[in-house]
């Protein structure tokens, strides 16, 4: 609905649709190469279809979710020890410099 309101295209498709590399890495933003690396590192499962390699979207979006549930731990965790440490408390007055 957001990305409605603000008059950019979707795309609605079932979870159970099979994508090709490429449309699965510009799904996630990432390269080509990338995401064949993520695949062969068995971060996202797939089949192959003769030599072709075929993801499905429901694997697509659970991986680009738990990036970002990841991503919000790690960063959650820096601000705490930030915290912890004092970082916040050392923060200088920036001097003039006209």
């Amino acid at each position: 609905m957001a990305a409605l309101s603000q008059g950019l295209a979707i795309s609605i498709a079932p979870h159970n649709t099979m994508l090709t590399t490429q449309e699965a890495a510009d799904l996630l933003s990432i390269s080509r190469p990338t995401l064949v690396r993520l695949l062969s590192e068995g971060e996202i499962p797939f089949s192959m279809r003769g030599r072709h390699r075929r993801v499905l979207l429901r694997d697509i979006l659970d991986h680009q979710e738990r990036t970002r549930q990841e991503r919000e731990q790690v960063l959650d965790q820096m601000a705490a020890d930030a915290e912890e440490t004092g970082l916040y408390d050392v923060t200088s007055i920036p001097e003039n410099t006209r």
